[in-house]
């Protein structure tokens, strides 16, 4: 690893292994991370979608992968290392329709705390939408996820 890059890793110590990021000086802010997966499900399933929330053996399609990307974001802590837990003061997944073939998928987090709340926010978009794929597999295997990016961060250092 680069020296020059050193500085910019956060997650790196000063003996290049892992460190979680000591966040105990840090003030407390409200912060918010809103991000978005894209998911191309194609014309057919994107009609039966939004024709109305699509049922299947595991339940519908929407109401499922909203519930999937609030637990997820839940539990990010768990799934990415080094990641503070953090108590979400608030997480919404929507879930849009958008012609020709697509879904877009947002995952908005909030807390007020230390830390920063993007990974939390990246994280319930992305098992929203990869729940969206399980759930509709079986009728398509061209059900491609594109884009997962976040798209607005307010709080801490951003403001």
């Amino acid at each position: 690893m680069s020296d020059s890059l050193s500085p910019q890793l956060t997650h790196i110590g000063p003996t290049g292994l892992p460190a979680m990021v000591n966040v105990g000086g840090k003030a407390i802010t409200a912060r918010v991370a809103r991000a978005r997966a894209k998911v191309r499900v194609g014309a057919d399933i994107l009609a039966l979608v939004t024709a109305g929330d699509l049922p299947t053996r595991k339940g519908p399609v929407f109401q499922t992968a909203i519930i999937a990307g609030v637990m997820a974001a839940k539990k990010t802590a768990d799934l990415i290392p080094l990641c503070h837990p953090l108590g979400l003061d608030d997480c919404q997944v929507t879930i849009e329709a958008v012609q020709p073939d697509s879904l877009l998928i947002e995952c908005t987090a909030r807390v007020t705390g230390k830390t920063g709340i993007e990974m939390e926010a990246l994280t319930g978009a992305s098992v929203a939408a990869l729940t969206v794929y399980d759930m509709c597999k079986a009728m398509s295997h061209h059900i491609v996820i594109e884009e997962i990016r976040l798209i607005e961060k307010t709080g801490g250092k951003s403001d």
